[in-house]
């Protein structure tokens, strides 16, 4: 079985409301065995014209737990409080 990575590129708008989203978010990974592996750090573009917002980059063991994060309860929760405060890309990798 093969692990499987969340990986987003999120533009702010709201960074009082955007809070919330990360304290709900928080909950949702931890329910659910998320490793963060990135959370906003700093970013160096290396090569090509990408100039990401802050990147996050989760890792689950397997692409049936990461689908599950997705679709649980306490993510839901946690895009709720999100709209309105970001504009988020979001994509599902299947890893090796």
């Amino acid at each position: 079985m093969s692990s499987a990575f969340i990986i987003a590129n999120v533009r702010v708008t709201d960074p009082v409301q955007y809070e919330e989203y990360k304290k709900w978010s928080s909950i949702a990974m931890q329910a659910h065995g998320a490793e963060v592996c990135v959370r906003g750090g700093a970013v160096e573009v290396l090569e090509g014209d990408w100039l990401p917002d802050r990147l996050v980059v989760l890792k689950f063991p397997s692409l049936a737990a990461a689908r599950a994060f997705n679709a649980s309860e306490e993510y839901g929760q946690a895009r709720a409080a999100r709209q309105g405060a970001s504009i988020t890309r979001m994509v599902l990798v299947e890893g090796v």
